[in-house]
């Protein structure tokens, strides 16, 4: 019997020992749904505390519940480790490690190169490998394969890459791992064929592809084309500004053209692992090919200066209530990337505090889902914070800033007793006062 026809009857009866490099907001979300649909499955973390809450049943991860992981972690169906060997006895293994930016705007690929490298340590045929982090067009092939062929065995007779785009929402409560439809590339078509067998066992939709390229360029695709989008309303909002037209009205009436138009909306700048970075690799990998790519640029230079716009706004509307920025309390209400999540990556909100603190003004925040901000020299966050009751902290503040719209935030007592307020969501949409002003 083949090596392929030995995976396909351990994938097919769920007999397949499933790993998962990297637990993260990724990672971990795939874990438990190959567990739900019976494989045994292995984590791999480098940083031993994730390993140690999951094997205990705790969930650092907003999309997994406790109550969903603890009793897969109880049944045995998930473990984790931090010791690569376990490699050795897994018959797939996805690879879900960030891929970060350099400050140069170049592609960081340390997190796929040392996987790989502890993987290639133990390695063996029959195995199944579906790389996840967001990358450029290339990496599988240019980068993993060369590292896996060395050993002299076979790609699509010995062994199967893939890749396949995580499209993971975080705090979306209508899509969701298991419902997101999986778009799957392999090195060759046997490759393309295992990927999508393994994944249509835990999955509803499985998308296969013609490469892992186009695998790779589709998710590239995907985040650029919202990138830009939101880089032409940003510049849309400033030019409204300028003319006093109101920006959140004219988006709202355009859409209801039934066809030909999206509404994106403005906002203070871009956060999250994904819009702000990725069209950068494929920007990057363009310039490989000897083609700039300008929309991408563009759109990066102006939503880059979406906090500065957004500092900027807070001091004229100082101004106008002749209070200088410098030595004013500012309140940021929400820190989080976007509405309901407790992540922070890439957070305009950082550079907004970042700003107004260069400025002078002395800066305080709240956020329900983020009860602290630690210095993080990866991310470039260089202050020390903890997040204030908004009850107390609205009335004694000279400026409040709405920065993320979270549903929880009492919005009606915001409006009543704050002196001034800049609302950079449209949170309070429909409510007119003059300490109101808006992106």
């Amino acid at each position: 019997m083949s090596q392929a026809e030995q995976l396909k009857k351990k994938i097919e009866s769920r007999q397949a020992v499933a790993g998962v490099v990297g637990l993260g907001y990724v990672g971990l979300p795939l874990a438990v749904e190959l567990a739900h649909a019976g494989f045994n499955v292995v984590g791999i973390d480098v940083l031993p505390h994730k390993v140690d809450a999951i094997n205990r049943g705790e969930s650092y991860v907003q999309d997994v519940p406790e109550s969903v992981l603890a009793p897969l972690v109880k049944a045995g169906k998930i473990r984790a480790t931090t010791d690569f060997a376990a490699v050795k006895d897994m018959d797939t293994l996805n690879i879900c490690v960030p891929t970060p930016l350099r400050k140069t705007k170049d592609p960081d690929m340390s997190y796929i190169v040392k996987s790989c490298e502890e993987i290639a340590k133990h390695f063996h045929p029959g195995l199944l490998l579906i790389l996840e982090s967001t990358t450029y067009p290339g990496t599988t092939d240019e980068l993993m394969l060369p590292m896996f062929e060395a050993g002299g065995l076979k790609v699509g007779e010995d062994f199967f890459l893939c890749f396949s785009p995580e499209r993971v929402d975080p705090g979306n409560p209508k899509f969701q791992t298991k419902n997101i439809p999986k778009v799957v590339g392999g090195i060759t078509p046997e490759c393309t064929k295992m990927g999508a067998l393994f994944y249509r066992q835990a999955l509803d939709t499985v998308v296969p592809v013609g490469s892992t390229s186009v695998a790779e360029m589709v998710k590239l695709l995907e985040n650029t084309f919202r990138m830009i989008n939101i880089g032409l309303v940003n510049e849309i909002a400033v030019m409204c500004d300028r003319m006093g037209i109101n920006v959140w009205e004219v988006i709202d009436a355009a859409a209801t053209k039934p066809f030909g138009f999206m509404p994106f909306y403005p906002g203070p700048g871009l956060g999250g692992h994904c819009i702000p970075i990725d069209p950068f690799y494929l920007s990057w990998k363009s310039k490989q090919s000897g083609i700039e790519a300008r929309f991408i640029e563009l759109a990066g230079y102006v939503n880059g200066q979406m906090p500065h716009y957004v500092v900027d706004k807070i001091q004229n509307a100082l101004n106008e209530h002749s209070k200088p920025l410098k030595g004013s309390k500012v309140l940021v209400m929400g820190v989080a990337y976007k509405r309901d999540i407790d992540d922070v990556r890439e957070s305009p909100a950082l550079d907004i505090i970042h700003l107004l603190n260069q400025r002078g003004a002395k800066v305080s925040y709240s956020d329900p889902f983020v009860p602290h901000i630690r210095p993080d020299q990866e991310h470039g966050i260089i202050f020390d914070m903890n997040s204030v009751d908004p009850a107390h902290a609205v009335a004694d503040a000279d400026c409040v800033v709405i920065v993320t719209d979270h549903k929880g935030f009492d919005y009606k007592a915001l409006v009543c007793d704050a002196k001034l307020i800049l609302d950079t969501r449209n949170a309070l949409k429909g409510v007119e006062s003059e300490k109101i002003f808006r992106l």
